[in-house]
């Protein structure tokens, strides 16, 4: 698994009750969401963990009834509700105060608060740091890809999952933001250390584009905030003529399923991305017409490939336009809406689940690649693509 400070965010609901990951609209490698965009009449996220059922009917006026008798009673309309979604079973539902719900749509709209690294957990349970944004508090404090991340404010990591690693350097609600401290305990080599590093508020960069040897252009997406989906069409039509090309989705926390259905559209010529229910009503989304259907693709995933990531993957294979290369995928598919509180207070809560072109259920399954492969994957992708261009 994979993920960094922006994207692997799990957020307690407050008192300890159920876990949810935020993507502060995508999130993480161990969880993460998809959000449609707040502007579209059926939006939000599709997200989730194991397969988990959608909140029952009135799971929203539940919510709403309970804000509104806090205030009626003068207590707290975001710490009623959050214990209202946590009686609810919705593992998924979350809670934000005005604040929080603002510095989640910034993420979508690509800025965020921290330090600017990326962590995956190795095999041995290990933490290690596998890219450090330029110009982050992480590059200055002079951490490097390859460095093991032992602690987190005295906390040790070794094992823990990704999300909640990345929960730990961005500091809960109270703490997270920008000027904020947080000392991380670091090895590299025989070198063990202990840097204090301040949190920052810092842009994303969300697609990587690089050439391999013969034409190949690496496409890689870490997540799906806004003006991706264009960032990729872009580099699709900037491509080498002729030249395949490897969509690298792994640690893909998800984000805008507006701006995955945008990059489908890249690559195909129309036609059903996804259907997905909200309360019982299917809906459809659809590519637009004109993409590239011409080169050879192969799409890259893994373990922390998640909910939008996933339904882009799924249209791809589904619709013959992909070999899917790596290991199967996190498995989130289920929908969540959002929903105004009093005092600005959002809750988003779940209410149904996506399916692929060809009515497979993600959640709690995730997509099984065409060539499942755990090491050297992206060298196996590559040898693939070759394969396709014979």
């Amino acid at each position: 698994m994979s993920g960094r400070d922006l994207f692997c965010q799990p957020r307690r609901i407050r008192r300890g009750a159920a876990l949810t990951l935020v993507f502060a609209s995508v999130l993480v490698a161990g969880a993460a969401t998809g959000s449609f965009s707040e502007t579209d009449a059926n939006d939000r996220k599709s997200s989730s963990d194991a397969a988990r059922s959608a909140a029952p009917a009135g799971h929203h006026e539940d919510v709403a009834e309970a804000a509104e008798k806090a205030v009626a009673d003068g207590a707290s309309p975001v710490e009623a509700a959050e214990r209202a979604v946590s009686r609810s079973g919705d593992r998924w539902g979350a809670v934000y105060s005005r604040g929080e719900y603002e510095e989640f749509e910034a993420a979508l709209d690509g800025r965020y608060t921290g330090v600017g690294l990326w962590a995956r957990r190795e095999r041995d349970g290990r933490i290690e740091v596998t890219r450090v944004s330029s110009d982050s508090p992480a590059a200055a404090a002079g951490i490097r890809e390859g460095d093991r991340l032992r602690s987190v404010d005295g906390e040790r990591v070794d094992g823990h999952p990704v999300t909640e690693v990345v929960s730990l350097l961005r500091g809960d609600a109270k703490d997270a933001a920008a000027g904020t401290a947080v000392r991380l305990g670091l090895e590299r080599g025989t070198h063990a250390w202990t840097k204090t590093v301040r949190r920052a508020r810092l842009s994303t960069d969300s697609v990587a584009v690089r050439e391999l040897a013969g034409g190949v252009t690496v496409i890689r997406i870490d997540s799906f905030t806004k003006g991706v989906g264009d960032e990729v069409r872009d580099a699709v039509r900037d491509a080498p003529a002729g030249g395949g090309i490897i969509l690298d989705l792994r640690g893909n926390s998800g984000g805008l399923v507006t701006e995955a259905v945008t990059t489908a559209s890249a690559f195909l010529d129309g036609g059903l991305v996804a259907t997905y229910d909200v309360d019982g009503t299917q809906q459809a989304l659809h590519a637009e017409p004109g993409g590239d259907t011409s080169r050879a693709l192969v799409a890259l995933v893994d373990g922390g490939t998640m909910s939008a990531a996933e339904l882009l993957t799924g249209a791809l294979q589904d619709r013959g336009r992909a070999v899917v290369v790596g290991s199967r995928t996190f498995g989130k598919g289920s929908v969540q809406m959002p929903s105004r509180l009093p005092d600005g207070a959002v809750a988003e809560l779940t209410v149904g689940h996506y399916r692929t072109p060809s009515g497979r259920g993600v959640d709690g399954r995730g997509i099984t690649p065409d060539l499942e492969v755990d090491e050297g994957a992206l060298q196996q992708a590559e040898t693939v693509l070759g394969g396709l261009g014979d």
